[in-house]
């Protein structure tokens, strides 16, 4: 082998040697001097717009206010533990928990989105987040998302849980659906399910409820009925129908106010890829 090459890999590994070397000694120097340091303070952060919990909460699960943290050595505070202190709390979905040289322990809390609340049949009430969990309500705020009520048999444990019943995982989808289009999330006030087991809409604008039956197919179901919107209440009037029915994909069915007849609507099948330009074929009108 060269000379040269050799010398250059020694000198290399030589090289690594004193780094990893001069690192370990680093570490335990601050490891030494940070066993030394004393908790001065406690700073904590809650960022985003939800205040389902404060900072005097987080005080509280703490202990901070009965001083168990300040004064105590950094070495001798269990990270771990205070994290799972927070954790345990329903309206906190991340926390993490850190010291530095400076003596301050530092707290970092997310707290949960919620999107909807539930109001079921027993007259259990719950916020679902934006993961599809339950969480219970808070006495600290009132989060303004899309209201359900109506024959919903989803329970509640008033502790953290995931939903159950498929009605309750299509509420959620729907009200998901809903929050991410700036439209609908200003026209949806209320979801309800009827005594079918069935999702209908209330909107803020019109008498009229929109049936919507699950899940299923929701951008063309929402599609037609912007369509809907758009291309026939202008001219028969807003207050015509009590009823639209949107849960049929290929079709609107208007349920009118004065005789309960049905006017049945072909949705156009040649969907533009701009919801905002869907139109009907109102050729193909039928009133029953």
């Amino acid at each position: 082998m060269d000379k040269k090459l050799l010398w250059k890999r020694l000198l290399i590994g030589f090289a690594w040697v004193i780094c990893l070397g001069g690192l370990i000694a680093l570490m335990s120097f601050i490891e030494v001097k940070k066993a030394g340091v004393i908790c001065k303070a406690v700073k904590v952060n809650i960022p985003g717009s939800q205040y389902f919990i404060d900072k005097q909460e987080v005080d509280q699960i703490l202990q901070t206010t009965s001083h168990t943290l300040i004064g105590r050595k950094l070495e001798n505070i269990n990270i771990q533990d205070l994290e799972n202190k927070l954790k345990a709390n329903p309206f906190i979905e991340f926390a993490k928990v850190y010291t530095e040289m400076d003596g301050v322990l530092r707290v970092e809390v997310s707290q949960r989105q919620p999107i909807l609340r539930i109001m079921n049949r027993y007259d259990m009430d719950f916020y679902v987040d934006q993961h599809g969990l339950k969480i219970p309500l808070s006495p600290n705020f009132t989060a303004r998302v899309l209201v359900a009520n109506g024959f919903i048999e989803e329970l509640f444990a008033n502790h953290v849980d995931s939903l159950h019943t498929k009605l309750a995982k299509d509420l959620y989808v729907t009200a998901d659906f809903i929050r991410k289009d700036s439209l609908w999330d200003a026209q949806v006030a209320q979801l309800y399910v009827n005594k079918d087991r069935e999702i209908e809409l209330i909107p803020r604008v019109g008498n009229q409820r929109v049936l919507i039956g699950n899940a299923d197919s929701l951008q063309v179901k929402f599609s037609n009925l912007l369509a809907f919107y758009k291309n026939v209440l202008p001219q028969v009037g807003w207050n015509k129908y009590r009823m639209i029915n949107i849960k049929y994909t290929g079709q609107v069915v208007g349920i009118k106010n004065e005789n309960m007849k049905a006017d049945s609507i072909k949705a156009s099948k040649a969907a533009s890829q701009d919801q905002d330009s869907a139109k009907m074929e109102k050729d193909t009108s039928q009133i029953n």
